[in-house]
């Protein structure tokens, strides 16, 4: 991929600004202020778009910094590039109110869409996190960021490549040399997440028939506590009619025994007044004065008492029409209520048992929904299977990323060596992106270093990941980059960026870079930026 135009129509301080970018070495010079930084920024921005940041962060971002100073409804540019053998014009319109982005392939005048991720595929997959990391290097900001790690593990992830077996593991055919591990992690892990949404919904659903089955048994225990206080009730009754039903036969008896001692016509019989006054002479003559005619008194009176009572029980026997109907009630018609309850007994103990029976059934089912069913082993196998997909694959991207990196160090330690002329032949890049130098066997980390040794070091890292990590040659954009380095050093990057780029931007407030490349007989074209 190749820049050929950059038209920045309001952007920043430039107005109507077109700059012609050719193949091989381009050096935009201009002097501080002039707009260099804006023209780096804008090249981020056709390619990548530019959104405003939030809050107190949007006063400060890269839209705020680079809206234009007039004309701020106008804020837009188009950059022309070729790839694959074909012209492409991008047209964005930052405005923060009608914000569109426009890509048309010029050759053939067909129209793209940026949001359909056409401009992604003509950039070869390139975003915004690379771009800055590889080929594009601001000022001041030569060291990469920690996001380039990132960029190593998700591209040996993606990396293509593994052995037969592991390949129909997974459902590829046997001789298919490809397979893009990041994807099937992707599948994999839609897998997992489809079968723990299944998991989910068949615990719910267990759930809710549980909670389902627990408020039916809870429905079945009430009516069993009601139905057992209606038997006890029930039983209690006919426990209480059969008690007094004995006690009722016993008065009968009595009642009878009494009525044939006593005449029927007598209300009080005659002995009985005989034995009351044997009792008040007897009284009068063995007790000694004057308590004799106290005590006698009192037995009379007694005795008087109970005649009087007698003589009107005998009044209320005397019984009303309907008592003497009642009276004539039947032991047997008296047997029905009695017999109505005991049927009442059976039919509530036959129900009460039926609830008894439905309840146990209901507990037991519910003791089978704890147990685990074959749904659930199944279940298990699934989700076992997956997470030993899974680790075998990031096993997999784990190995290639080591790989990736040998390889990485390797590219690097070319360019570090031949920009320092052989000084440092190895670099050494340890986990987190931590970087040294290995001289003579002893390790130098990057802290005893120079300011510019440091950068060159960072500079070969950026080319040499740019090499592994991109298919595609992409233009190296370089802002004011050279500041700390001395004209030996500088010379031989210039040297390596004229023999191993197709094109190269650099901006600088310099003229040096000009002057070694003339020394150096590499052509170039010079843009002065005003």
């Amino acid at each position: 991929m190749k820049i050929q135009e950059l038209k920045l129509k309001h952007f920043g301080k430039f107005t109507d600004k077109n700059i012609r970018i050719e193949d091989g070495v381009n050096i935009l010079y201009g002097e501080n202020e002039s707009g260099k930084s804006t023209l780096h920024s804008f090249i981020k921005g056709m390619f990548f778009g530019m959104e405003r940041g939030r809050g107190r962060a949007s006063a400060h971002d890269a839209f705020s910094i680079y809206e234009p100073w007039e004309n701020s409804n106008y804020y837009s540019g188009a950059l022309k590039f070729e790839s694959g053998g074909k012209i492409f014009r991008i047209d964005r319109n930052f405005d923060r109110y009608t914000k569109k982005a426009e890509l048309i392939c010029e050759d053939d005048g067909e129209q793209l869409s940026v949001a359909d991720g056409d401009l992604e595929m003509l950039l070869a997959g390139l975003d915004s996190g690379g771009y800055e990391n590889t080929i594009s290097v601001g000022q001041r900001k030569v060291e990469t960021g920690q996001s380039l790690e990132v960029k190593f593990k998700n591209y040996a992830t993606n990396y293509y490549a593994m052995t037969d077996e592991a390949r129909l593991s997974f459902g590829y055919a046997a001789g298919n040399c490809e397979m893009d591990l990041g994807r099937t992690l992707e599948r994999l892990k839609e897998k997992k997440k489809a079968l723990e949404k299944e998991i989910k919904e068949s615990l719910l659903k267990k759930q809710a028939e549980r909670e389902r089955m627990e408020q039916e048994a809870s429905y079945v225990w009430r009516d069993v506590h009601h139905l057992e206080e209606e038997f006890d009730r029930i039983s209690a009754e006919l426990e209480y009619r059969r008690e007094k039903a004995a006690q009722k036969a016993e008065n009968v008896e009595n009642r009878r025994i009494i009525d044939e001692l006593r005449p029927a016509k007598w209300r009080i019989h005659p002995v009985e007044l005989i034995l009351f006054g044997v009792i008040i002479i007897l009284a009068f003559i063995l007790i000694a004065r004057p308590w004799n005619f106290l005590v006698s008194i009192i037995i009379f009176l007694a005795c008087g008492l109970y005649v009087w009572n007698r003589m009107k029980v005998g009044k209320q026997q005397e019984k009303t029409p309907p008592e003497l109907i009642l009276e004539e009630i039947t032991p047997e018609e008296e047997k029905i209520p009695l017999e109505k309850l005991v049927w009442e007994q059976t039919h509530v103990r036959e129900e009460l048992r039926e609830k008894q029976i439905q309840y146990g059934n209901i507990k037991e089912q519910l003791a089978e929904l704890d147990e685990v069913s074959e749904d659930y082993r199944e279940y298990d196998k699934r989700r076992l299977a997956l997470k030993l997909a899974m680790e075998r694959l990031n096993e997999l991207s784990g190995e290639l990323k080591r790989q990736l990196e040998e390889r990485l160090k390797g590219e690097a330690s070319q360019i570090l060596a031949y920009i320092t002329e052989g000084k440092y032949t190895q670099l050494l890049i340890e986990d987190g992106m931590h970087l040294s130098i290995l001289k003579e066997g002893k390790r130098i980390s990057l802290e005893q270093l120079s300011r510019g040794t440091v950068e060159q070091v960072y500079f070969a890292l950026r080319m040499a990941a740019s090499k592994v990590l991109h298919e595609e040659e992409y233009p190296v954009i370089l802002d004011d980059t050279f500041v700390y380095y001395d004209d030996m050093r500088l010379k031989k990057v210039l040297q390596w960026l004229g023999e191993h780029k197709q094109q190269v931007l650099i901006f600088t407030c310099q003229k040096r870079e000009a002057q070694l490349l003339d020394e150096l007989g590499i052509l170039y074209h010079m843009e002065e930026i005003v």
